[in-house]
């Protein structure tokens, strides 16, 4: 029939109708995508519709390692006149911050946002032209959270140390930034959040006898150092986001595989250092590794 309402609503119905009576409550796992086409006997394409309609209402959510759960929400959002009246840019950018930090970048889309926000899509479009757009203000406002002192420290190695840990701080709580500062260390988006942290630096090495190209260049590679180290976590999380398997329960799914490359006799300097070491620590000691050799090459330079 013409007038019959699609399967994939049917089932959203039925869950949604579950989590109302309370058969589903807040915080536990709503059936999975394969749990779905199981009990309706239907595709993944469906079944993904399905729990897509629930995420739009604001029933459920998305949590890495856990899979999908109950939001809390009694009853699903609805677009308002009264919602809409009292939008901003500064909550829409926050509402899309929150939204990405809990499930990743890829998650946030101008509809999801605004099911988010309980408006209508083009809503958002009056307070953001685009979504590249609402990426660069979420970005300059996530990393100008992180505040530099004034006037700071005068030792230059102190200084960068100190920049170096602040902007690892804001990559690490918001795992998505990394992408965005980072698409080009030649040609980087205009975040003015950024270039506060560049002309903080280059305030810090005035005086030492370097020209103004080094000094910028010695600048800008420390913060792809930093960067880059941050898109490493950026990738993990992202895949935990969108998979729900933790990144150490795959790192051990290729034991084997690692075991039998490394001592496969071809890298014989690498397999000589895995029986003595017990690891090369977590990313926070490598961050820290890192930054000071890179420091100290700095050194190197002005001396």
């Amino acid at each position: 029939m013409s007038g019959e309402q699609p399967v994939y609503q049917r089932i959203a119905g039925e869950l949604r109708r579950r989590i109302v009576a309370g058969e589903l409550r807040a915080g536990e796992r709503v059936p999975s995508t394969r749990a779905v086409m199981r009990e309706w006997g239907v595709a993944m394409a469906t079944a993904t519709k399905a729990l897509t309609v629930l995420r739009e209402e604001g029933l459920v959510r998305a949590v890495s390692g856990s899979g999908t759960v109950v939001s809390g929400r009694s009853s699903p959002r609805r677009a308002g006149s009264g919602a809409e009246s009292g939008l901003s840019r500064e909550l829409v950018v926050r509402a899309a911050i929150v939204l990405a930090d809990a499930e990743g970048r890829a998650a946030l889309s101008m509809r999801r946002l605004a099911a988010e926000l309980g408006v209508g899509p083009m809503s958002l479009y009056r307070q953001v032209p685009d979504k590249d757009e609402l990426l660069r203000l979420m970005a300059d406002t996530a990393f100008g959270a992180e505040e530099l002192p004034e006037p700071g420290p005068s030792d230059w190695r102190e200084r960068l140390r100190l920049s170096a840990r602040v902007q690892w701080r804001a990559y690490r709580r918001h795992p998505w930034l990394a992408p965005e500062l980072l698409n080009s260390l030649t040609d980087p988006p205009v975040v003015p959040s950024g270039i506060r942290h560049l002309d903080w630096c280059l305030r810090g090495l005035g005086g030492l006898g370097l020209d103004e190209p080094t000094m910028l260049r010695t600048v800008v590679t420390l913060n792809g150092y930093i960067g880059g180290m941050a898109l490493s976590r950026s990738l993990e999380v992202e895949t935990e986001q969108q998979t729900g398997v933790p990144v150490h329960h795959r790192a051990w799914s290729n034991d084997a595989l690692a075991a039998e490359t490394v001592h496969s006799g071809r890298f014989p300097s690498f397999a000589g250092l895995t029986g003595r070491i017990e690891g090369m620590g977590d990313l926070d000691e490598l961050f820290e590794f890192g930054l000071a050799r890179h420091l100290d090459g700095i050194a190197a330079l002005v001396g």
